[in-house]
């Protein structure tokens, strides 16, 4: 057999995943040219189309997650998981990978349980605060845990643990542009105060409400502007909304934002959830953030991730089920304040972990060394 470096990564369901996952075989890639990754991911889910987008191979599993409401579903979803199984151990024989990658997600489970049946060394990922599930199963069996928040002893062995923080978007953390320059990219003054609200790529009903229900605070403060990213399942409903209110020129709505780096450079202030891959953007690039966790992941995971920032005066938290009451007229306060505006960015910054792509892509490529001896 050959010395190519052969890795395997395995995960995703949300882009909280898959955008770590890509930014780790990326940093392999620049490593090792060499290298051969083949990632493993779910059927149906956006892994299936973001990563052959990045440009690498990917195999679908047909794994899904356990329906609560309904246990005789389950019956189903055990039969996916041994088929994923029997298919993961397929993959693996015919890739032979040196070393395994788990991101979290569905897919990672069989992948890395039949990486670890056979002897491959295995890295996982926790992004959270609060270990999810497959990882705190897959735990026991991976030779090294990347984390991103401290005290995950709680939930791995500390002798594994190495922190190294969430690898991130590049195109985030390479923009040029000044603010000035940025807010005229979206049309807006180049000199106003500027918010921006994001939920997501598909969007945050509770975000949208915050803004949709006042349309009359947005017109009563015209020397702020607005950045209102509203997700496609949201769009036309929101569009519909204002166009019904009359003219906003300070309110610009878009459905998506493709070039996230330029929104946040034009942003003083920005409204978004509490994701771990958000979180870790923000950090690298010290901006002042609002976290409106959602309610709706698994063991709340979110407003644990914000409450690791709040506790350290480096984020403002407002809990989902009062954002749209309150939120609005927050930000707007914060906004105007100079002085708490650099107090959240110096705070903020202060936990920002860089190169966490390169300083796992080390441990991956140290594992694989490792796991050649199996060949």
């Amino acid at each position: 057999m050959d010395n190519e470096l052969r890795i395997i990564i395995s995960g995703g369901g949300t882009g909280g995943h898959i955008f770590p996952a890509i930014s780790i075989a990326n940093a392999i890639k620049a490593k090792r040219p060499d290298a051969k990754i083949l990632f493993v991911g779910a059927l149906g889910k956006m892994e299936m189309q973001r990563v052959p987008a990045a440009g690498y191979e990917i195999k679908g599993l047909p794994i899904c997650g356990f329906d609560r409401k309904h246990l005789l579903k389950n019956v189903v979803v055990l039969f996916k998981i041994w088929k994923s199984e029997r298919m993961a151990k397929r993959i693996i024989k015919d890739f032979k990978p040196m070393a395994a990658v788990g991101v979290g997600g569905f897919a990672s489970g069989p992948t890395l349980n039949m990486c670890a049946a056979k002897g491959i060394p295995c890295l996982i990922q926790e992004q959270n605060s609060y270990a999810g599930v497959t990882n705190k199963l897959l735990a026991k069996k991976a030779a090294k845990i990347c984390v991103a928040y401290d005290n995950m002893e709680r939930f791995f062995p500390k002798d594994k643990i190495v922190m190294t923080g969430n690898p991130v978007r590049q195109n985030v953390l390479n923009v040029k542009l000044t603010p000035q320059e940025a807010r005229k990219q979206f049309g807006l003054d180049p000199d106003k105060k500027t918010i921006l609200l994001v939920g997501g790529s598909l969007g945050a009903r509770t975000v949208n409400e915050s803004v949709r229900q006042h349309f009359d605070m947005v017109k009563a403060n015209p020397d702020v502007q607005f950045i209102w990213q509203t997700g496609k399942y949201y769009n036309e409903e929101m569009k519909k909304a204002l166009s019904d209110y009359g003219p906003l020129p300070n309110l610009k709505q878009m459905d998506f934002i493709a070039d996230m780096g330029t929104a946040y450079k034009a942003a003083d202030l920005v409204i978004s959830r509490a994701g771990a891959s958000s979180i870790s953007e923000f950090c690298l690039i010290g901006k002042p953030v609002i976290l409106v966790p959602s309610p709706n992941v698994a063991e709340d995971h979110q407003t644990k991730n914000a409450m690791a920032l709040v506790n350290k005066n480096a984020a403002v938290y407002v809990k989902d089920s009062e954002a749209a009451d309150v939120l609005l007229k927050q930000a707007l306060a914060i906004v105007h304040d100079d002085k708490q505006l650099a107090s959240l960015s110096q705070n903020i910054a202060k936990l920002g972990l860089k190169d966490s792509a390169d300083v796992i892509a080390d441990e991956v490529i140290k594992l694989a060394q490792h796991g050649t001896e199996r060949y």
